[in-house]
Formats: structure tokens, C-alpha cells, sequence
């Protein structure tokens, strides 16, 4: 979520995501204010004063700051020019209509023709989509020697239509210029806000030493820091950055969806049809909110118990082969890596299963069946307080709470801004130990839930098991096997392996004999 950034005027307003997103669209009149004082490390102004006092004219530029030139007068090319002259650069832009654009910019920016612009800047940015490069070879002999930094983005279609990166494509158009890679990963936002409201880094690749570094020392002078990719051939990579979309998320985000519909059809099958067609009873209303709620805690248990499954198959794993030297198979390495995802979307489904069942009660369904069996007590005269049912419902709610806030104290160290506070034994604890109490507090949740409901006939419709029996599977079986290994003949021998020793045939690790050997061996 944006916020706004203070201002030495309150009537200034500030760029906002949506007003200006990253593009380089030549000669845009789109009137985003940036903003004109930012907190934190960029503590800094970044124009003198506000844009709406510019008059329009051509500023005059600081001779001693060093001079940068932009080609484009679009949102990106706007808020480039406001955070280099924050960061102590003298700005040149060239546009095709500077008269119209120059307000539009800081007052203390020269906005001109490009044939000016591009006259005395060594480093200059090329803010204009793929498109328009060609109409900069006019300016190719004025460019000779330069340094290019091309800033923009392919869509997702160019990317995949085009062989070469933009990248590639300028420093084809322009063989006697240096042309680097850069800055395509930052928004006009992220520009305009600082780098503490978006990612620090800024990726780097181009065929010039020199250039790169020139551009390095500019990254960090704004508050950026700089990633080296390489040669320019890695500019294809470094351009399909900006088109993922949440990568790590796509495996855990379909695995979660597959649950939930196994599970929602299962409760459906139960719940819903089978009354139908047994009793002709119709309850096609619990399909909203009812076997929802009856579906969300089954797909939450089973990702919970996935996030820990990969560590006792890799425990297994080390076991048997006696080193920690060979690598796991790829589909254990993947698991093992979405592991963070796969609990989030875990926490998230429990958190779900929270809120539809505080909102049961408020069903009309609900009510309808609470008055209906009052009705039937007054009627009956029949004593519906069960000692047991009393019990179990309490245990199993103190259970279900529990488990929840120790999932959501499992989410908040996730955070990156949390786990950095963290030291790795404090965040090894809490993902660990406390991950594997949840896991145990959730397993007594569902037993609490099930009680003797798996032993019933009646709970069996057509011939189905009740899911609850479904979950438990997976996750008894690795509380099982962490048992085991805290048993000395497992425990010891998986804490050799870890600590790099390995069994049979493999390195062994022997003091040397030889006393003067013995004195110059490390202690280390």
C-alpha cells in the first residue's frame, strides 16, 4: 500500500502508483507531482520546490554536479530525473516538444530538443520504448562514444516475439556506444518514494567494464543497490524479471487449489448428496459456507503436515546414505524450497476456517435448527447436557485456538522485516520447534474433533470415511518418525552426518601421526 510522502507544501501532492507507473512513453501530459522531501536514508529533498510554481522556463544547470541526460519525457523518465537531482546530478532531458513537457518536470532539470540533451552528458538514459528507438539514429554521431542506459520493459508478448533483449536491440542500432542494462526493475513509484518503499536492487549487465561501473557508482549514489548480471546477453534475463508473477507461488498456489477441490467434492459427496439421494433431504444451501467450512481445516492440516514431510524425507534420506555430501532429488530439493509458501497458504485456509466458523451462528440455517431442537427439548422434556460433548467441544476450541496463534507467530517471522531480526537460532526455534508444536496441536485438534466419530457406522456414508481420517494420515506418520529420530541410535548419528561425517567408503577424517605434522595441523 502507497503512502504519502511528506512535503514542504501541503498543496504539493505526491506521485501515487497508480498516477505513475513505470513507462517510458515519449512526451506524456500526464501532470504527476513528484514529491519534494522523503524520510529515512534519502532524507534528502528532491526538487527545490513545488511543481506547480514552475513556470515552464528552461532552468539553468549546475555546472559542478555531474551532468546526466534523459531521453523521454514519460512517468519513468520524470521520476529518474527527480531522484538524480535528489542525489546531487545535474539533469539534461531531451524531448521532441520541451515547451509542453518542461513543466512537468523539477525546475532545476534543463528540459530541451534532444540534439542538446544529448551534447555534453556522458551517461545518458534512454527512456522510450523499443518501438521508438529509431528515431534516435539522427542522433547517432552526437551519441558516438556514450553511454547508453536503457531503462525500459518489454510485455509479456515482445518478450517472447523478439530473440534479442531491448538491450541488445539499442547496442545493434548503436555500435559506437557503450550500452548498459539497468534500472528496468525499479518503478516511477519506487523512483519517486525511495528505495526503502520497494526492492534495493538493481540489476547490471552490459559488454563494458568501465560503463558498468560508471552506472554502479550512479546506483548507489541514489540509494540503489547495484546487482552485476554480467555481459549483455544476460540483459534477456534481467528484462523478464518485471513479467514474473509471483513464481515462488505458482507450485504451493495449484497445490492448495487441488486440495481444496478433492476435499470440497469429498464433503459434498458426504454431505450434501448423500442425503439427497438417501433420504431426499435437500441441503444444496451448505454448499456456501458449510462444507466450505468443513473443507478449509482439512486442506490447511495437509499443507501444514507438507511443510515438514520434506525435512523427514531428507532426514530419512542422509540416514541412509550416511553423508549430507549428495544431492537430494530435484523434486525433494523444490519441495523443500516452497516450504515457506506452503505454510503460508496454510495459515491463510486456518484463518479462513476461524472466520466461517465465528460466522455460523449467524446463519439462518443455523438458527433454524438451534430453535427446532429447543423446541423438541420443551416438547420431549429430554436433557440434551451431554458431560462428554461439553468436554470435547471446549478442549477441541482451546485446541484450534492455540494452533492458530502459533501459525500466525510461524507467519509473522516469514516476514522478511521480522526474520532479519532475528539470529539463526532464534528463527531455526520458531520455524522449527514451534512449527512442529503446531503441527502437534493441530493433530490433537482434529482427534478432539473426531473423538469416537471414526468408529461410528452411521459416519460412514456411502461408505466414505469421515475426512477428518483422511488428514491424519500424513501428519501422525511424521510425528512418528521425529520420534524416532530423537532416539539416541538416530539422533547421534544424524547429528555425525550433519557435522560432515560419512559412513564406508567415503572421506574420513584422520589425525595425522607424526607429531610435527600434529604441530602444524589447525585447531581451527
Amino acid at each position: 500500500m502507497a503512502a504519502e510522502i511528506p512535503g514542504d507544501q501541503g498543496s504539493c501532492p505526491t506521485i501515487t502508483p497508480q498516477d505513475c507507473g513505470k513507462s517510458p512513453d515519449e512526451d506524456s501530459t500526464s501532470h504527476c507531482r513528484p514529491a519534494t522531501k522523503m524520510s529515512g536514508e534519502m532524507d534528502k529533498p528532491l526538487i527545490g520546490r513545488c511543481l506547480v510554481d514552475s513556470d515552464g522556463s528552461l532552468a539553468e544547470t549546475p555546472s559542478k554536479a555531474p551532468k546526466v541526460g534523459i531521453l523521454g519525457s514519460g512517468d519513468f523518465a520524470r521520476s529518474l530525473a527527480t531522484r538524480l537531482i535528489g542525489s546531487g546530478f545535474s539533469v539534461v532531458v531531451g524531448s521532441r516538444n520541451p515547451k509542453r513537457t518542461a513543466g512537468l518536470f523539477p525546475s532545476s532539470a534543463q528540459v530541451t530538443l534532444r540534439e542538446e540533451a544529448v551534447s555534453s552528458p556522458e551517461v545518458i538514459f534512454v527512456a522510450v520504448f523499443r518501438e521508438h528507438y529509431s528515431s534516435l539514429c539522427d542522433l547517432s554521431d552526437q551519441l558516438a562514444g556514450k553511454i547508453l542506459v536503457d531503462v525500459s520493459n518489454p510485455t509479456e508478448q515482445e518478450h517472447l516475439q523478439h530473440r534479442e533483449s531491448n538491450a541488445e536491440y539499442l547496442a545493434s542500432l548503436f555500435p559506437t556506444c557503450m550500452v548498459v542494462k539497468a534500472f528496468n526493475v525499479i518503478s516511477a513509484w519506487t523512483l519517486q518514494a525511495g528505495p526503502r518503499d520497494g526492492n534495493r536492487q538493481v540489476p547490471i549487465c552490459s559488454d563494458q567494464p568501465e560503463a558498468k561501473r560508471t552506472v554502479s557508482e550512479m546506483v548507489h549514489a541514489m540509494g540503489f543497490m547495484p546487482v552485476d548480471m554480467g555481459s549483455l546477453a544476460s540483459a534477456r534475463e534481467v528484462e523478464s524479471m518485471p513479467l514474473r508473477l509471483l513464481p515462488g507461488w505458482k507450485v504451493p498456489t495449484l497445490l492448495a487449489l487441488g486440495l481444496f477441490v478433492c476435499f470440497y467434492a469429498y464433503n459434498f459427496v458426504r454431505d450434501v448428496l448423500h442425503p439427497y439421494v438417501q433420504d431426499g433431504k435437500n441441503k444444496f444451501y451448505k454448499l456456501p459456507v458449510s462444507v466450505v467450512n468443513t473443507t478449509l481445516p482439512c486442506v490447511a492440516y495437509v499443507l501444514l503436515s507438507l511443510v515438514y514431510l520434506p525435512g523427514v524425507l531428507a532426514a530419512a534420506l542422509q540416514l541412509r546414505r550416511g553423508t549430507k555430501y549428495r544431492r537430494f532429488p530435484d523434486w525433494l530439493d523444490h519441495w523443500l524450497q516452497h516450504r515457506k509458501q506452503i505454510g503460508l497458504l496454510s495459515f491463510y485456509c486456518a484463518a479462513l476456517h476461524a472466520v466461517y466458523s465465528f460466522c455460523l451462528p449467524l446463519l439462518r440455517s443455523s438458527r433454524y435448527e438451534l430453535v427446532n431442537l429447543a423446541v423438541d427439548q420443551v416438547a420431549n422434556k429430554s436433557h440434551l447436557w451431554v458431560e462428554e460433548e461439553v468436554w470435547r467441544m471446549e478442549i477441541y476450541v482451546s485446541l484450534g485456538v492455540l494452533a492458530l496463534g502459533t501459525l500466525s507467530l510461524l507467519a509473522v517471522t516469514s516476514l522478511p522485516s521480522i526474520a532479519n531480526s532475528l539470529n539463526w537460532r532464534e528463527f531455526s526455534f520458531v520455524q522449527s520447534t514451534l512449527g512442529f508444536v503446531a503441527l502437534v496441536l493441530t493433530t490433537l485438534h482434529t482427534l478432539t474433533y473426531g473423538w469416537t466419530r471414526a468408529f461410528e457406522e452411521n459416519r460412514y456414508k456411502f461408505y466414505l470415511p469421515p475426512p477428518f481420517t483422511l488428514t491424519l494420515l500424513v501428519p501422525c506418520v511424521i510425528i512418528l518418525a521425529k520420534g524416532l529420530f530423537l532416539l539416541p541410535c538416530f539422533s547421534r548419528r544424524l547429528a555425525k552426518i550433519r557435522r560432515g561425517w560419512e559412513k564406508d567408503g567415503a572421506i574420513k577424517f584422520v589425525l595425522p601421526t607424526d607429531h610435527i605434522l600434529v604441530e602444524k595441523t589447525s585447531h581451527v
